[in-house]
């Protein structure tokens, strides 16, 4: 009960705050899209490279998480795909996004900043190692996915080699990528001072900022969509997402405590706004990504409170 009041509470407050702000139009559109490019741009970055800079490689590379978590995403990905098959008769791209959108964690919006409040910033290997995941083999698979339908199973090297160049100018890949060979090349040599103070004080504001951004995007969203859809695929999300990785670990991926309670939480997180901005890029599925992402978000303050009362440390 303590993690529900000290962790989850605060963390929903925020998103509920951004919401109400945007609805009352204390912040607005131009807001949205400063904070989000703040959080993106200068916060996350700064959070993750002195994130992994300051710990050792070992412990970044846990491969026990990586197998139980990309396992279930990849599993509930193709689940959502064959789903949206059966189910409503779409074709590839559509199944593709539908796919995504049951299985993509907003690991770095909310994961990074709920870890922040539930454990501390001193363990944030696991939601840094997600978010790479995340961003860089969930977000490729897809682009490589919607490229190859649009030319019909042509150009696959030109389509890598835009995916390639897409994800080396991530600004989260390229921060975790500079962290990792500091903490590679210099191992126990520990950043500047000046460094660890700009990257401590402006990955500060990563954890609030993107909250609130979070509350403004999820106020001007409308459900239009089918909410019986949306409802098995946030169903996915929330619940089978968190399941399957508990299975893995218990099956196939034995771990410590802490990185096993922190894959099924990470596993547990919403649908991820990144799902929304390929959406847009490609001009599919727009609506049902966001209603998607709306109401996994509402949802998960029900899911995310039950397992912070698990497995947060007391207050």
């Amino acid at each position: 009960m303590h993690a529900v009041l000290n962790v989850a509470l605060p963390v929903f407050a925020i998103i509920l705050a951004g919401f109400l702000s945007g609805k009352m139009r204390l912040l607005g559109p131009a807001s949205s899209e400063a904070l989000n490019k703040y959080v993106y741009w200068m916060a996350l970055p700064a959070l993750l490279f002195v994130g992994t800079a300051r710990r050792p490689l070992a412990e970044l590379l846990n491969w026990p998480f990586i197998g139980a978590f990309l396992g279930a995403m990849l599993a509930v990905y193709l689940l959502g795909a064959v789903l949206g098959r059966l189910l409503h008769g779409e074709k590839s791209p559509i199944m593709c996004m539908q796919g995504l959108t049951a299985c993509f964690s907003n690991t770095g919006y909310m994961g990074i900043p709920l870890f922040v409040a539930a454990f501390g910033t001193d363990n944030l290997g696991p939601p840094i190692l997600a978010t790479v995941i995340m961003s860089a083999i969930m977000v490729g698979i897809a682009v490589i996915w919607l490229e190859l339908a649009r030319s019909h199973g042509h150009g696959l090297g030109k389509t890598v080699v835009q995916v390639g160049t897409a994800i080396s100018k991530n600004p989260l890949i390229l921060s975790t990528a500079a962290g990792m060979a500091w903490s590679f090349l210099l191992p126990g040599v520990d950043l500047p001072r000046p460094v660890i103070t700009f990257c401590e004080l402006v990955g500060a504001g990563a954890g609030p900022c993107a909250l609130v951004a979070i509350g403004l995007f999820l106020s001007t969203r409308r459900l239009n969509a089918n909410l019986g859809e949306i409802s098995w695929i946030v169903a996915l999300k929330l619940l089978l997402q968190p399941v399957l990785t508990w299975y893995l670990i218990e099956a196939l991926f034995p771990m410590d405590p802490f990185w096993a309670s922190s894959a099924i939480i990470l596993a547990a997180l919403p649908t991820g706004a990144l799902t929304f901005v390929v959406a847009q890029q490609y001009e599919m599925y727009v609506e049902r990504t966001s209603a998607a992402i709306l109401i996994s978000t509402i949802l998960s303050t029900v899911t995310l409170s039950y397992l912070l009362a698990l497995y947060a440390p007391p207050a």
